[in-house]
């Protein structure tokens, strides 16, 4: 990081970078939806074969560590990236040194003491008790610090709106982890360990790249230190790292439920293998827009007021109502016959746990968007006591619907806890934030997807045997009563889909 009294910019002068004109949120639409569209394609690449090459046991023992180790990146993050989103100045030299201070630098360095604590004291309880832990345990515990250290300082990238670096580099750390992954499961042994493995290779390299970012662009010195600053940035995350650990208990804690409740970690695998392939479609729509809509929110909400929030929401769901209704649809028409495509027969049984969590992440990325405002109030402590109440129900949905039914209770118990959240969040959005998709936009996606639906079911994909060739079908079938009724009924769509058609070029 440089200390000197500028920011280092590369150019001979050094000096504050000179300002560019504001990225707007199509163009990072676009250049997110890209990135993640790549990575959406590389984990449809390393998906099926790490789920033909490793069996259910060893795929649900790798997702429980990922679980564990999720669980710890959120916790010594200590909600540093919300605060680097929210306070991000966009002033003077001076200011972005204070920042990168008080909001970026010592927030890595007491994240990077908690954990040291927290491992020293791990160590001392191994030996004292005897018992050791096994070696992908530790494997996640490596990886905590330097997946907490990465994600602190992709935000800063994200909050100064340079969505073409970290496009960029999200495409290039994929490729290096599937390059390493797949190499050592191929090369080394079929196992969650050979897989930790590839993974700390590839985390590595990625934050020293991060590092040498942070060097050249975060300005730190010991006399912007400023211990209010910083507490207050502590003060704004620490709701919001409580709330993260919250999401993540909701999103991921039904593995290590599973594991406990049924005691076979075979189970945990096919719940996995479809919870897993879900996410891919949670990357394409969820993450890509939260990380186009946020930065530019929090500014719209600053210069506009609630207005311009309202506008801006209003341009994003229109197209996004149309997009999560086609992805349901297509989960209803063909969400098992692409579980067996990608990961083979012997993982069909997975395919019910990716419709129905697909549907889940896929229409709660949609009403997310809809609901977003307490964070621009501040008022991120209720953002915590919502998020922490569908975590704990999802926690006890688990217990009564996982003896009873499996795996699929767990898929369930997801999807009434995200159905809950979203209820919750269109509750306490302050008043004139909360938008609901555009009326017309519904109404036409959803009579599209009613007649998709009705005609692929009923027909059975008309006869068609293969799962490729259903597929196939399905696709055509998506074209022809999907695609071209929307386009052909709503102009406003129309016309967007060319401006952004030629924003590309």
């Amino acid at each position: 990081m440089n200390s000197h009294a500028d920011v280092a910019t590369g150019n001979k002068q050094g000096g504050h970078p000179e300002a560019r004109p504001r990225t707007d949120i199509a163009t990072h639409y676009l250049r997110y939806s890209l990135s993640n569209g790549v990575v959406m394609l590389l984990g449809f690449i390393s998906f099926p074969i790490l789920a033909r090459l490793l069996d259910n046991t060893q795929f649900g023992l790798l997702r429980y560590y990922d679980t564990l180790m999720l669980l710890g990146v959120a916790l010594v993050k200590l909600g540093a990236p919300h605060a680097i989103v929210r306070f991000y100045p966009y002033g003077n030299a001076r200011q972005m040194q204070e920042f990168g201070t008080n909001m970026v630098f010592l927030p890595l360095m007491l994240s990077l003491t908690l954990w040291s604590l927290a491992t020293v004291a791990l160590l001392l309880w191994s030996w004292a008790s005897g018992s050791a832990f096994a070696p992908i345990f530790w494997c996640a515990v490596i990886m905590v610090p330097m997946l907490a250290a990465t994600n602190i300082v992709q935000m800063v990238i994200r909050a100064s709106e340079r969505s073409d670096i970290l496009m960029t580099t999200r495409v290039l750390a994929r490729m290096l982890e599937l390059a390493f992954v797949l190499s050592a499961v191929i090369v080394l042994q079929q196992s969650a360990l050979s897989v930790y493995g590839g993974k700390l290779v590839a985390a590595a390299l990625l934050l020293g790249w991060l590092v040498h970012w942070m060097y050249r662009n975060v300005q730190v010195s010991r006399d912007a230190i400023d211990w209010d600053a910083f507490r207050n940035g502590l003060i704004y995350g620490f709701p919001l790292m409580a709330n993260e650990l919250a999401a993540s208990v909701l999103a991921n804690l039904d593995r290590v439920l599973l594991k406990h409740i049924t005691g076979d970690f075979a189970v945990v695998g096919i719940y996995s293998i479809g919870y897993s392939l879900a996410m891919q479609l949670n990357v394409f729509i969820n993450a890509t827009l939260s990380e186009a809509f946020t930065p530019v929110v929090m500014r719209a909400y600053e210069t506009g007021g609630s207005d311009a929030v309202r506008a801006l929401k209003d341009r994003v769901l229109r197209p996004m109502t149309y997009a999560v209704v086609a992805i349901i649809a297509m989960l209803l028409v063909s969400g098992e016959d692409l579980m067996v495509a990608l990961a083979g027969q012997g993982k069909a049984a997975s395919g019910e746990v990716f419709i129905v969590v697909g549907i889940t992440v896929s229409a709660y990325a949609l009403f997310a968007i809809a609901n977003y405002g307490l964070q621009l109030k501040k008022r991120t402590l209720q953002v915590l006591v919502i998020t922490l109440v569908a975590a704990l129900l999802n926690v006890a949905l688990n217990f009564i619907l996982i003896p009873r039914m499996g795996y699929m209770g767990a898929a369930w118990s997801t999807a009434a806890a995200y159905a809950a959240l979203t209820i919750a969040q269109f509750m306490v959005c302050p008043g004139g934030l909360a938008r609901l998709p555009n009326a017309r936009a519904a109404v036409v996606s959803l009579l599209c997807a009613a007649i998709l639906v009705a005609v692929a079911l009923e027909s059975d994909l008309l006869g068609v045997q293969g799962t490729w060739s259903r597929l196939g079908v399905a696709g055509l079938l998506f074209i022809a009563l999907y695609a071209l009724p929307v386009l052909a009924l709503d102009s406003t769509l129309r016309v967007g889909l060319l401006a952004l058609a030629k924003r590309s070029r």
